[in-house]
């Protein structure tokens, strides 16, 4: 059991020591580690940037449900303003002097 105790203690100390940098396992396949490593740090990088572009997706969303309210309630004012009964509401308040005409309008033919 001692003796157990102590490989692990040993184990650790080598590990923390930086012994295992220098055995022949890590050596030979240090190009392999290094390609890892690249791979995960390009790995993180893109997962930030598909985050960001995701936030900046959303945001551009909402402003779009919003341009969207907003274009549909001036829609409206619009369609309620030329209404006939509006418009000679209108010229009544500027005080225009405009009547409806008294005989309906008729097409000219060629």
């Amino acid at each position: 059991m001692e003796r157990t105790k102590k490989k692990k203690r040993n184990a650790v100390i080598y590990i923390l020591g930086g012994g295992i940098l220098n055995g022949d396992l890590v050596v030979r396949h240090t190009r392999m580690i290094v390609l890892v490593v690249f791979l995960f740090l390009f790995y993180i990088s893109n997962r930030y940037s598909c985050i960001i572009k995701l936030r900046e997706i959303d945001h551009l969303q909402e402003q779009l449900k919003e341009t969207k309210f907003e274009a549909l309630s001036t829609s409206a004012r619009l369609t309620g303003n030329t209404r006939p009964s509006q418009v000679e509401e209108l010229v009544k308040r500027q005080g225009l002097g405009l009547e409806r005409a008294k005989t309906p309008p008729y097409k000219l033919h060629k």
